[in-house]
């Protein structure tokens, strides 16, 4: 009998109502047991917030605003009570839900109600996706408006939380890998892989289900299946990264661009962006001299995407993400922003993986197979006194600071860890999410200029406020920002108006201090933001064990109140 979305939606219930997580691996594993093999990779990635697999450019481009209207179309809602929980939980799912259970109107329904199952929301998504051209907004919208009055409250909670992306039940990627690992009964390990390598957890679990635990040891990349990239963790000083590291390290550029991971097959390419989105058509002067000087028949290389000004420093990054975000008549903004693609790994050559190989080889490898294109510029070293003289060149040369890369090291993706680490010279800038935006005064009384910032909980994906500011932008940022975040606003408290948390920016600040002001207990002293990261994805944002962590490091220079009381 196929699985109703309803379970899905009861079996997530229970999930966010425990912290306990041992019991949401045995939930859950428990659950993906009951699911048929065609049921599993649909249910596993809606399971964790996703509609379609990671590596899947397909978007339902589904606004707030929209489903607002639907909403108000297949119910007498009631966006009071909406705005009361929302306060209450920040949870918009959960709102959708408490609105529809105490609706007194009657809700449209279909003549013929049948419980919706797992493979139908997938197929209605699908159907979502794919409808484009004229009159498109008006067809999509009548899809989902079919799907949301099929649903009971608990379906509806979950089906807003896929199309908004906001999940946040706790079951986050990692306890979805033990998950499938417990209901297969095979080692972690051999799931973690699988999944950094196909690029989906989803993929992995229905593989388990229909090829059985042999196939993981097949598993192996595909060209033109973007995977999540290595991450790097941050050292203070070339000293620090030197004695984390256990010997020399090979000190790069870290510039300041674009980070790209580009596929080649034959003679086609594809570059896909850090947030894995293809951005091909954005880029053709980079496919030219992939195509032009990788010689490789297949290849998965990445490198850093930079834009130079006349004066041969980087130019503004909001600058570089016009050339990532412009996919018709490039030409002319070709020419006014050039780019230079510098390379770094190599992942895949040649029908074969290269991650399990020390870095220092695959480093070599690429230079064999990059041809003229250029690699990043790199230094070998145990000299501490000669390291800082290299972070003072990439620095006078306009760049952000070094990375620092263990050679042994073999590339993990999506991984962060101390083989790779970034070195700046300042406190680092944190990634941090908008949460809340209020209105300016004066000449802003017209923009969302007040921003409140989030770092994220990667337990529960919740983002918890850690500053606010209204430094650092444009009067154009402002006003595109204003735009966006009217987009996705979801409910106002006086003068403050909420927001799904999409919008990512770089944050700089003189300190971290405690502050009883945030559930956080942390606040940025002084934060303006200095761009707009529209390169990265609300869960790569910083953590809230990273502010804590630059908290703490502050102490070994000053001297530390006792803690504040709740």
């Amino acid at each position: 009998m196929p699985a109703t979305f309803q379970s899905l939606g009861l079996l997530l219930e229970k999930v966010e109502s425990t912290k306990k997580r041992l019991q949401i691996i045995d939930e859950t594993a428990n659950y993906l047991k009951t699911l048929d093999a065609e049921e599993l990779e649909p249910a596993v990635n809606m399971m964790v917030g996703r509609a379609f697999p990671k590596y899947s450019q397909k978007t339902l481009d589904v606004s707030w605003a929209i489903l607002q209207r639907i909403l108000t179309q297949i119910a007498v809602f009631d966006w009071n009570m909406f705005r009361e929980v929302m306060a209450k939980t920040g949870d918009i799912g959960s709102a959708t839900k408490t609105v529809l259970e105490q609706s007194k109107g009657k809700r449209q329904t279909q003549l013929t109600q049948t419980p919706l199952t797992i493979l139908e929301v997938r197929r209605a998504l699908d159907v979502i996706a794919q409808t484009q051209g004229a009159g498109s907004r008006t067809k999509k919208e009548r899809q989902i408006a079919v799907l949301l009055s099929q649903a009971s409250p608990v379906e509806a909670k979950y089906l807003v939380k896929v199309f908004t992306g906001e999940m946040r039940t706790g079951l986050h990627e990692g306890l979805m890998e033990q998950s499938v690992a417990r209901a297969f009964d095979i080692p972690l390990a051999k799931v973690q892989y699988a999944a950094m390598v196909l690029g989906d957890i989803g993929e992995v679990a229905c593989k388990l289900k229909t090829q059985g635990v042999e196939s993981l040891g097949k598993a192996g990349f595909c060209v033109f299946r973007p995977v999540k990239l290595m991450l790097a963790q941050t050292a203070q000083t070339v000293e620090e990264a030197l004695s984390e590291q256990g010997g020399a390290s090979a000190f790069e550029y870290k510039y300041d661009g674009a980070r790209v991971q580009i596929h080649k097959q034959g003679p086609a390419v594809r570059v896909f962006s850090r947030r894995l989105t293809d951005v091909t058509e954005s880029l053709p002067d980079i496919v030219e001299a992939v195509t032009q000087n990788i010689s490789a028949d297949s290849a998965i290389v990445e490198g850093e995407v930079i834009a130079l000004g006349a004066s041969g420093y980087p130019i503004a990054f909001q600058h570089l993400m016009r050339r990532f975000k412009r996919t018709k008549e490039i030409g002319e903004l070709r020419t006014q922003i050039p780019l230079t693609l510098y390379l770094f790994d190599v992942l895949f050559l040649n029908g074969e993986s290269t991650i399990a190989k020390p870095y220092t080889e695959r480093r070599q490898l690429l230079a064999e197979n990059a041809g003229k294109i250029a690699l990043t510029s790199q230094i070998l070293t145990a000299d501490a006194a000669e390291a800082q003289a290299y972070l003072k060149e990439a620095l006078s040369a306009g760049h952000e600071g070094l990375m620092a890369k263990k050679p042994d090291s073999p590339y993990t993706p999506g991984r962060r860890g101390k083989r790779w680490l970034k070195i700046k010279t300042v406190l680092e800038p944190l990634d941090l999410v908008i949460t809340a935006a209020e209105y300016g005064y004066g000449r802003r009384k017209e923009w969302l200029s007040d921003y409140y910032l989030g770092a994220r909980d990667p337990q529960t994906g919740e983002f918890w406020d850690v500053g606010k500011t209204f430094k650092g932008l444009t009067d154009a940022e402002l006003t595109g920002l204003t735009v966006r975040l009217k987009e996705i606003a979801v409910s106002q408290q006086s003068h403050k108006i909420m927001v799904l948390p999409r919008i990512v920016v770089e944050v700089a600040y003189n300190e971290v201090q405690q502050s009883p002001k945030y559930k956080s207990r942390m606040a940025l002293r002084f934060a303006r933001i200095t761009r707009i990261r529209d390169d990265k994805s609300p869960d790569e944002a910083s953590t809230i064990g990273q502010v804590r962590e630059i908290y703490e490091r502050q102490f070994k220079t000053k001297g530390k109140l006792p803690e504040i009381g709740g």
